[in-house]
């Protein structure tokens, strides 16, 4: 009986690539223009244009409202907190408290490892001297590490902050070859108050204290009213951001073009 020799099999064809970031980052805004804030998560979480992604909260002021919204579609999506290691105490008991509430399942604690820690600030002052290699060792560097599984990362900025996200989009590249998700960039102060409100949100402790933006208790301070709400951190420094969002690759400072 003549020997019949197996047919080789076929290798599948890859998946065609992603388009660049600001490509894709045009299109999903030209997408989503009209879309509400909780429209642009869900499409978020869903859009082949798009591959996995995780939401980066700091539990700060305003950060209830948004895991609040992503809780209603997926508890399960993973939710990067950046502990800096030099937190209000509470936040840290906000973060648990609120988590607890909202019913987040997949809460992933970042950090910088106690050996970064103990090369570059090992007696916990770098922040006294240069704030942005503080920024870079505690927040950046670590987010950048846990970000690599991920192809969008979700963010609860919003354009009245500041003037450096005035012109904030909902998708826009993060400067690092991922894309940038941010559902409620065209809300107003009164949107945020009330959804929290509508929803019974529990607010960050330091928010009836003065703390509109709330960071590292070493470098944030109450505002007073009529302040740009971000007034308070870094105050004196003319810094504005931590080097998380970043804009053409350069940290945001005052009077940035």
């Amino acid at each position: 009986m003549a020997r019949t020799r197996a047919k080789k099999a076929m290798p599948m064809p890859l998946e065609a690539p992603f388009p660049p970031v600001a490509e894709r980052a045009a299109a999903l805004n030209a997408r989503y223009r009209h879309h509400a804030a909780s429209a642009v998560l869900r499409h978020a979480l869903q859009d082949p244009m798009l591959g996995p992604v995780a939401m980066v909260s700091s539990f700060g002021a305003e950060s209830a409202v948004l895991l609040h919204m992503l809780a209603q579609i997926d508890r399960s999506v993973p939710v990067l907190f950046i502990d800096t290691q030099m937190l209000f105490a509470e936040t840290l008991q906000y973060q648990t408290d609120l988590a607890h509430h909202l019913g987040l399942s997949n809460v992933q604690r970042v950090q910088a490892t106690p050996a970064q820690l103990a090369k570059t600030d090992p007696q916990n002052t770098l922040h006294q001297t240069n704030s942005d290699a503080c920024c870079a060792l505690r927040k950046t560097q670590p987010l950048q590490a846990a970000l690599t599984p991920f192809d969008a990362w979700i963010t609860g900025r919003k354009r009245f902050q500041g003037q450096t996200r005035a012109e904030l989009q909902f998708f826009e590249p993060d400067g690092q070859g991922r894309l940038k998700i941010n559902p409620l960039a065209h809300w107003a102060p009164g949107d945020v108050a009330d959804y929290r409100i509508n929803n019974r949100l529990p607010p960050h402790p330091l928010v009836a204290r003065g703390f509109p933006s709330i960071g590292c208790a070493p470098c944030t301070s109450p505002v007073a009213a009529g302040e740009d709400p971000r007034a308070g951190r870094w105050r004196g420094q003319g810094k504005t951001e931590c080097g998380i969002h970043i804009v053409d690759g350069k940290l945001q400072r005052k009077g940035a073009a």
